[in-house]
């Protein structure tokens, strides 16, 4: 039964007129930054390349789970380094998304190319914008699913006619997104980056059966971030998040505190601390440490919505690794765009 329940879920998200099918998120979207916004492209304040890792596995407990992963890289060109107000860049970054759910594999492959150009109006602001072009392949098999009509009036068979398509269905599509940020750093203990985008500004078809109507809605997205150091040993970093898309809406906020266990050595050592909520979704409890350039943070999301009592509150188990750093650490370029660190 629940891979026919499964099966009129997929037909009536990929046949109706309007896709409410779930994006891809998640619950570290700080730390998916060309998922959340192309002008994040290469924002680098202290370095100059940054590559990373996102694996989400959701809902375990329940007949259709599914996980998603995600591997990006992005990289500075450019720069004024003799510029004692200013330092202006151009970013450009690569990423691939995977997405897969269920007994029939509904599966999602996006590869991602973005660029953005970030502009240091004055010592204590910078404006970025970026764009980002996505190739995108949904598939699903139809082997792996059952449909009302192998029912024999006491098993369902897989020996008799489904009716439907057999095998690997795929379908193709491209995407389009922009986004701007606007940072301002007044001093070396606070930062605060206002950003907001639109993806699938070309609203591509999406259908496993050719139809043009079936098209994905304009998702606009905003994140407020702020980071604030409140002294030798702590780094506060509240933000919130907010995207809508096709009558879905997704609000997350909350804070992460960065503890400074470096005991003064040449390597900065961080301990991450966090918790988040997404609106009547789910708690979110974060841990993370960082040791020098490398970063790794975990988080589970336990479920408070009305899914409750049929996952016992398991909701998803995330993690995160990020690799950034400067080609050249200690040639001072980087002196103009003021950022909390220990």
């Amino acid at each position: 039964m629940r891979k026919v329940l499964y099966t009129i879920l997929l037909l009536c998200g990929l046949s109706a007129n309007k896709a409410h099918g779930q994006s891809m998120h998640f619950s570290q979207y700080y730390n998916a930054p060309l998922l959340l916004n192309p002008a994040n492209t290469a924002l680098l304040p202290e370095n100059d390349f940054r590559v990373g890792l996102n694996y989400r596995n959701q809902w375990a407990t329940v007949p259709v789970p599914y996980s998603t992963f995600s591997a990006y890289g992005d990289a500075k060109i450019g720069g004024n380094k003799d510029n004692e107000n200013h330092n202006n860049w151009l970013g450009i970054g690569l990423a691939f998304f995977s997405d897969k759910a269920g007994d029939g594999n509904l599966s999602l492959s996006q590869v991602q190319a973005d660029i953005a150009y970030h502009l240091q109006l004055n010592k204590s602001s910078m404006i970025s914008l970026g764009i980002s072009g996505a190739s995108v392949q949904r598939s699903v098999n139809f082997d792996n699913l059952l449909f009302d009509n192998q029912w024999d009036g006491f098993n369902f068979s897989s020996y008799l006619s489904t009716g439907e398509k057999v095998g690997v269905m795929k379908t193709s599509f491209y995407t389009i997104g922009a986004g701007a940020n606007l940072a301002i750093f007044p001093n070396e203990n606070v930062y605060v980056k206002l950003g907001g985008g639109v993806l699938n500004i070309n609203q591509p078809a999406e259908s496993f059966y050719g139809s043009t109507t079936n098209v994905i809605g304009f998702r606009p997205i905003a994140n407020l971030d702020v980071l604030m150091r409140t002294g030798d040993a702590l780094i506060v970093n509240p933000s919130v998040y907010f995207t809508t898309q096709s009558g879905a809406t997704e609000i997350v906020g909350g804070s992460l505190f960065r503890i400074n266990v470096s005991k003064g050595g040449k390597q900065s050592s961080q301990l991450i601390l966090g918790g988040f909520y997404r609106v009547a979704d789910a708690a979110i409890g974060v841990a993370g440490y960082q040791m020098g350039d490398i970063q790794f943070m975990a988080n589970y999301d336990f479920t408070v919505s009305a899914l409750t009592p049929y996952n016992a509150a398991h909701g998803a188990l995330e993690f995160s690794l990020v690799y950034s750093r400067a080609y050249h650490p200690n040639d001072g370029i980087k002196k103009t765009y003021n950022c909390p660190r220990f």
